[in-house]
C-alpha cells in the first residue's frame, strides 16, 4: 500500500462551516479500486480523436467528442467491456470542431467552434441518433457546455481567444439557453449572454476587480481578457461556477438572473513551504525540492460536489500560456533578469532553476524589467474550493511524489512519445487536466486524469478537509508504439462517472477520453472494504 500522501492545507481566514444540518460520514476505511474493462479505440494518433465524452443512461451509448473529424463518435456500451461503433454525429456543417458534448433525457448537446475561431459559435442538438432538433448562436470558441440538473437550460462556457495575431480578441462569455420541451419536440426559447463588460475599465463593477485575477493581454478590456474554460454547476443549478484559466479566476454566476456575482482570483501556491516542492527541470533526474517559485492553480476541468449541506468546487491545476505570434508570455527562468529575492547572483542555474518555464506577465513587480517574484504555469495538484472560491484543501505536490514512487522510469513523460523520462519537469510537469465527481456507497470521490504522463488518480473527498489518496491507475505501456497504438491510453482529457443506478451492468464506471491515443476507457469502480461489495 501506496503510503498515505494527502495533505491538508487550510488557509486561516477559513472560517467554520456552519450552514445546513450536520450529516455523519460514512466509515472512512470504505475505499474503492479502479480496473480498465473495455476500451474504444479511433486508431487516430494525437489528432484529438476523443476528447470529452458524455453518457446516456436511456440508451447506454457513450458519445465521445471526435474534433479530429469534426463529428461526435457514438458508442453502444451496453456491453462496457465491448464497447461498439455506431454511426457518428457529423456536425462539420455547422463549424469547423467540435468542443464539447452533453446529454440528458435523450437530446444530445454539441458545442461547435466556427470555422473562423473568432466568429459567434453554435450549439447543436441532436437526439440519439443524431438528427438535429435546434441550434443555438453562442459567443466565440464556445469551448464546454453541461446541462442543468433538471434538464431545462444549457449553460455554455465561451472561451473568445484572440486570433494568432491579436487583432481580433473576442470577449470571453457564458451563454444560457433556455429550452421547451413539449410532446417529444425541443426548441430553444431563449439565449441569454453573461459578459463581464460591467468589469471593464471605467464600468460600474470594475472597482470589484481584485488585482490578483490576471488581465494582460495586448490591448485588451477585462471583458476581452477574460477567457471561461469549463463550468460546474451547483446541485440544484441555480449556481454555476467557471474556470478562467489563463485568468487564474473563477466567475460565479446565478443561473436564474444570468448575472456574475462574482469573479474570484484563485490566488497562487507556494512552491518554497515544505511539502509544495515540485521538479522545475528536464535534467534527466528527479528532484522535487522547494523553489522559491509561485504556482498560478489556473484550472482546467472543475466539477462541484456537497459535504454536509455545503457545495465544494475540485479544480484540476493544469496551467496555460497565452502563446500567440503577436504575444507571448513564456519564458525560461535562466532568460530573465532576476532580483536578489530570487537569488543573491541573480540569475539561475541551467541544471536547477533556470530551464523551468514562468510568465513575463506577473514578477516584474515595478516594470524596472527585473523579476522579483516567478510564477510558474499550474500547481502539479488538485484543489478544492468552498462555495465562495476560499481554498480548503490542495494536494500539494502528491502528484509528482506518486508517479516518482509508482513509475520512476517515465517520470513525467511526455504523451506523444515513449522514453521521454523527466520531460515534462520544466514545463507543468504531469498536468491534471481533467475532474470527475462520483459517490459509492456514502463517500465520494474525485478522479483527476494527467495530461502527460497519464492515467487517474483517485482521492476521498467525502471529507472536503482531509481527502485521502486512494490510487493512481495508468493503461499505458511505455514499452510500447505510441503511433502504432500499442502504448495504450495515452492523454486523458475528459472524464465522466456513471454511478451504479444509471450504469448498463449495474455497477459504478469511469470512462476517459483520451486525446493523444484517441481512444476511450472504461474502468470499473469496485468498493472495497467495509466488508467489500459494490
Amino acid at each position: 500500500m501506496h503510503r498515505h500522501l494527502a495533505r491538508v492545507a487550510i488557509v486561516s481566514a477559513l472560517v467554520a462551516l456552519t450552514a445546513g444540518p450536520a450529516v455523519a460520514l460514512p466509515p472512512p476505511n470504505q475505499s474503492i479500486s479502479l480496473d480498465l474493462i473495455g476500451r474504444y479505440e479511433t486508431g487516430i494518433f494525437d489528432g484529438s480523436a476523443a476528447e470529452i465524452v458524455a453518457h446516456d443512461p436511456e440508451t447506454q451509448r457513450l458519445f465521445v467528442v471526435n474534433a479530429a473529424a469534426a463529428r461526435i463518435d457514438v458508442l453502444d456500451a451496453s456491453d462496457p467491456t465491448d464497447p461498439v461503433a455506431l454511426d457518428p454525429i457529423d456536425v462539420a456543417a455547422f463549424g469547423a470542431f467540435a468542443n464539447s458534448v452533453d446529454v440528458d433525457g435523450g437530446v444530445v448537446a454539441i458545442a461547435v467552434e466556427a470555422q473562423v475561431k473568432t466568429d459567434p459559435g453554435t450549439v447543436v442538438f441532436t437526439d440519439a441518433d443524431g438528427t438535429v432538433l435546434a441550434t443555438a448562436i453562442v459567443g466565440a470558441l464556445p469551448d464546454m457546455l453541461t446541462f442543468t440538473p433538471d434538464g431545462k437550460r444549457v449553460i455554455v462556457a465561451n472561451e473568445g481567444e484572440p486570433n494568432d495575431d491579436y487583432s481580433v480578441d473576442p470577449e470571453g462569455s457564458v451563454s444560457i439557453i433556455k429550452l421547451s420541451r413539449r410532446a417529444g419536440d425541443l426548441a430553444v426559447s431563449e439565449v441569454r449572454t453573461v459578459n463581464f463588460t460591467d468589469f471593464d475599465e471605467g464600468a460600474p463593477r470594475h472597482r470589484e476587480l481584485d488585482p490578483d485575477i490576471r488581465i494582460f493581454g495586448p490591448g485588451a478590456s477585462v471583458a476581452q481578457d477574460l477567457e471561461p474554460e469549463y463550468i460546474a454547476l451547483s446541485h440544484d443549478g441555480r449556481t454555476a461556477w467557471v474556470a478562467l484559466q489563463e485568468n487564474n479566476a473563477l466567475a460565479i454566476i446565478d443561473v436564474r438572473t444570468g448575472t456574475v456575482s462574482e469573479l474570484v482570483a484563485l490566488g497562487f501556491k507556494d512552491h518554497s513551504l515544505a511539502g509544495n516542492g515540485l521538479d522545475p527541470s528536464d535534467d534527466g533526474a528527479i528532484a522535487i525540492e522547494n523553489w522559491p517559485v509561485l504556482g498560478m492553480y489556473m484550472p482546467d476541468g472543475i466539477a462541484a460536489y456537497r459535504s454536509r449541506g455545503q457545495g465544494y468546487i475540485i479544480t484540476a491545476n493544469e496551467g496555460d500560456a497565452r502563446d500567440y505570434a503577436a504575444y507571448s508570455e513564456e519564458a525560461r527562468v535562466e532568460d530573465l533578469d532576476l532580483g536578489p529575492a530570487i537569488f543573491s547572483e541573480g540569475t539561475a542555474d541551467e541544471d536547477e532553476l533556470g530551464r523551468l518555464t514562468v510568465t513575463t506577465a506577473n514578477g516584474d513587480t515595478d516594470g524596472d524589467g527585473v523579476f522579483e517574484e516567478l510564477y510558474a504555469f499550474g500547481a502539479r495538484s488538485f484543489s478544492i474550493w468552498s462555495a465562495d472560491g476560499t481554498l480548503v484543501f490542495d494536494s500539494d505536490d502528491d502528484f509528482e511524489q506518486i508517479t516518482a514512487d509508482q513509475l520512476p522510469d517515465d517520470f513525467n513523460a511526455n504523451n506523444d512519445e515513449n522514453d521521454t523520462f523527466d520531460n515534462r519537469s520544466d514545463n507543468k510537469g504531469p498536468e491534471p487536466e481533467g475532474v470527475a465527481v462520483g459517490e459509492v456507497r456514502g463517500r465520494t470521490f474525485a478522479f483527476i486524469g494527467l495530461e502527460r504522463i497519464g492515467g487517474v488518480m483517485v482521492y476521498d473527498v467525502t471529507n472536503p478537509r482531509a481527502p485521502s489518496f486512494v490510487q493512481y491507475i495508468n493503461p499505458r505501456d511505455f514499452d510500447g508504439d505510441v503511433e502504432a497504438g500499442t502504448a495504450g491510453d495515452l492523454g486523458p482529457e475528459g472524464l465522466t462517472f456513471i454511478p451504479a443506478h444509471q450504469s448498463p451492468n449495474g455497477e459504478p464506471l469511469l470512462v476517459v477520453a483520451n486525446e493523444v491515443s484517441g481512444s476511450t476507457a472504461i474502468y470499473s469502480v469496485t468498493a472495497v472494504g467495509s466488508g467489500g461489495g459494490r
